[in-house]
């Protein structure tokens, strides 16, 4: 989406899903949100997977995760913007730079930016627990996916892919551990007239969420079922922000 603030547009770095290429990732679809949100110039630079870490390395965007043992964990998003030669290297640091960047247009912070940081951390330490239900849908390049399957079981400690994926009854119990765990971040709608947080208008909150609910939608086979869960709310919100995610 074009903005008149700016003819250079900001490079966006996202994960390049397998062909036919399409985005995925939870983090990078809140900055892809945030970029059609604040109506920024920009254009997408795919990464495959198994090319993030140098990709990274490449542009001299410091890790901002680690994993426990403090080993880097080199992710996406990065966004460079050509018109103020500055890089970012964090969706919720991106999302607080395209405020400030286009004040015209329709800010993501209606309340204070540490507000907006401690929800970003408490849902994302709440979406991941369905982790081994997201790896048999993830969506790999049929050409780098052993070495990228190769690579995630090293970091993960898993012995091989095989273990990461969940199958009959053992899945079904997932599927319903997930539930409750969801139920914590339904919370958060409950005084809301939906289809966002705050009610009929969206914000960056809604996009922290909104992130999640679209990796979900492309990785998770009980995608219909999460859809309705606690009232609906994730149906409803990932449904409510369509307007913001824009092409590729």
């Amino acid at each position: 989406m074009a903005s008149t603030l700016s003819s250079d547009p900001i490079i966006f770095y996202d994960i390049a899903s397998g062909p036919p290429i399409r985005p995925y990732a939870p983090n990078p679809w809140k900055t892809r949100y945030a970029l059609n949100f604040k109506r920024a110039n920009f254009v997408t630079k795919w990464v495959d997977l198994s090319e993030v870490t140098s990709t990274r390395k490449s542009l001299g965007a410091d890790p901002v995760r680690f994993f426990g043992n403090g080993e880097p964990f080199y992710t996406l998003p990065i966004i460079k913007d050509m018109s103020a030669d500055t890089i970012v290297g964090d969706s919720f640091d991106i999302a607080v730079y395209l405020d400030k960047k286009y004040p015209n247009s329709p800010s993501l912070f209606r309340h204070s930016i540490g507000l907006y940081a401690a929800f970003n951390s408490h849902i994302d330490s709440i979406f991941p627990i369905g982790g081994r239900l997201f790896s048999a849908g993830q969506p790999f390049n049929p050409e780098t996916e052993e070495k990228t399957k190769a690579e995630l079981c090293r970091r993960f400690g898993a012995k091989s892919w095989d273990d990461f994926t969940l199958r009959g009854e053992e899945r079904r119990k997932a599927v319903a551990a997930y539930e409750v765990a969801l139920g914590e971040a339904a919370k958060y709608f409950r005084f809301s007239d939906g289809p966002f947080i705050g009610g009929k208008e969206a914000d960056y909150a809604d996009i922290i969420i909104g992130g999640w609910l679209m990796f979900l939608s492309q990785t998770v086979a009980e995608w219909d079922e999460i859809r309705i869960w606690h009232g609906g709310v994730w149906g409803k919100l990932h449904d409510a922000l369509e307007p913001y995610r824009g092409t590729w």
